[in-house]
């Protein structure tokens, strides 16, 4: 088994070792070692737990960035004939609230920060000047707005018209010195450019320096074949089924062009630029959003176009099992808990010495890309007596056959974005599976981090029990009496009642009869 520098990571060193991270965990603990799920053990650490195994561990290099990009193997030998200059593809990466979605309103003159629920931008927007993406797929840039390790780097250092913020640049640019990322004005190789996306100062200056960038990379692409590229984004939409977005990074993408993306395949029914508006064929680096594929693909999984659907499902399946596979793999594991005993059970853990439990998630959100950015940020939480485990992550509403996976792995089911029918959640109260919805990711990360610190508020539950129908109402000293017909279920003393007028809820109260 290879090894590198930077050792390997619990679940891979299972997975090479067809073994739990149980198993793992128990021949660390023996020689008092005692990391969590998420660590990345050492190359010493490493070859000791192999030991075990009879294992033989092979050191290797780190891989170059020439090697890296090697594999992505986007431009072929038969394409260097046929080169030609290439729009660049942006990312523009940041904290939340740091300004990326103000950036692109002023440079395309829009409003979509305003309409903005939590702070993540999940959207696709090419400048008609060139392209400029924002998406999660890092092997797709050749350029890139804050720090990425394979693509040239561009510093926007924002909010300068704040009161006091110029103060602040330098101190800014020294911290980003000292991670490596040495200014050009110091005699480094990174440009750093001081704008307002609020006001709008400096912004041609950095959209001249990040076309100055792209020229130097002389970015070039073979449009006069099938064309590749990557999934940045996906999603089920009602009315279209399946719908992703694409990147082409060489070749042209037509309409009726039959491609394979994963385990997701399909003949191409309609394309659509970022306006919305059909298009017949998609170049080098243009982002187009594609109907037609029999499933959701997954957000960074490549996409190539084949000869015929044949070829296509017959490289869907082999990707299927595959991926079937690693799920499997994924769901093998220790100690279960459910999220109604998860703060309880974290206490009496702490109480009573013991180091981990584990708490099974199913997530479903609206788009793919939101999968990685809400598991990433939930993955950040301190897990030292909890750990997290994704059974599943998928795109659409909830569903039945959701909530009967969480029965048979004993999860809880997080719903980012996403609607739960009545049926549904009568169907899960049914099987006793908690469903939890949010529409704003801190919502979602103050209840895990409270659950995980064992101090969870419980939650209050309104069931209905009946329904009834106000017939008259009658005036009794200073308050009303309503006269109200029994329609369904039944009506009990002190039961909660919330009265309604064409679906609104016009009152809260409590019943005395």
């Amino acid at each position: 088994m290879e090894v590198d520098e930077e050792g390997m990571l619990i679940d891979e060193l299972a997975f090479n070792l067809a073994v739990s991270e149980g198993e793992i965990l128990g021949h660390l603990y023996a020689k008092g070692i005692k990391p969590d799920r998420g660590q990345k053990l050492d190359k010493e650490m490493v070859k000791m737990v192999c030991r075990e195994y009879d294992v033989e561990v092979i050191d290797v290099g780190p891989t170059k960035i020439e090697e890296m990009a090697k594999k992505i193997e986007i431009l072929d030998e038969e394409d260097l004939d046929n080169l030609q200059d290439q729009p660049p593809v942006l990312t523009i990466m940041g904290h939340v609230d740091h300004g990326k979605t103000t950036l692109l309103d002023y440079i395309r003159k829009s409003k979509v920060a305003a309409s903005e629920a939590g702070g993540i931008t999940q959207g696709l927007e090419r400048i008609r000047f060139k392209c400029l993406l924002m998406a999660l797929c890092s092997h797709v840039f050749f350029l890139t707005l804050l720090d990425m390790s394979c693509v040239p780097i561009i510093v926007a250092i924002n909010k300068i018209d704040k009161e006091g913020a110029l103060d602040r640049v330098m101190q800014v640019m020294q911290e980003l010195s000292s991670n490596g990322c040495q200014p050009e004005d110091w005699g480094g190789d990174v440009p750093m450019v001081q704008i307002s996306a609020l006001t709008g100062k400096n912004v041609n200056d950095l959209l001249e320096t990040t076309m100055l960038v792209a020229e130097l990379q002389e970015l070039k692409a073979n449009p006069d074949r099938n064309a590749k590229g990557t999934i940045i984004e996906a999603g089920l939409d009602k009315s279209k089924g399946p719908v992703a977005t694409f990147i082409v990074q060489n070749g042209t993408l037509k309409k009726g062009d039959v491609v394979v993306c994963g385990e997701a395949f399909g003949k191409i029914r309609a394309l659509f630029d970022d306006a919305g508006k059909r298009v017949d064929d998609a170049g080098p680096s243009i982002p187009v959003q594609v109907i037609g594929l029999n499933n959701v693909p997954l957000a960074g999984d490549e996409f190539k176009v084949v000869d015929s659907p044949d070829i296509a499902r017959e490289r869907a399946k082999e990707r299927a099992i595959s991926l079937r596979d690693e799920r499997i793999l994924a769901k093998a594991g220790d100690g279960k808990i459910t999220l109604s005993s998860f703060a309880s059970a974290v206490t009496t853990g702490k109480n009573s010495g013991l180091d981990l439990h584990q708490l099974n998630i199913i997530m479903k959100v609206d788009l793919q890309g939101s999968i990685e950015a809400v598991k990433q940020a939930l993955q950040k939480l301190p897990q030292d007596n909890v750990t997290l485990k994704f059974i599943l992550q998928a795109t659409g509403d909830v569903s039945t056959s959701d909530v009967d996976l969480a029965v048979a792995s004993k999860a809880i089911i997080f719903g980012f974005s996403v609607k739960v029918s009545g049926s549904v959640k009568s169907y899960a109260d049914n099987k006793g599976v908690e469903i939890r919805i949010y529409k704003v990711i801190y919502d979602l990360l103050d209840d895990m981090r409270a659950a995980m610190e064992g101090l969870l508020d419980p939650v209050e539950d309104q069931v209905p029990i009946g329904s009834a129908d106000v017939r008259a109402v009658f005036r009794s000293g200073s308050g009303w009496i309503a006269g109200c017909m029994v329609t369904e279920g039944k009506v009990t003393q002190d039961c909660g009642v919330r009265i309604q007028r064409k679906g609104k809820t016009v009152l809260l109260a409590f019943l005395i009869l």
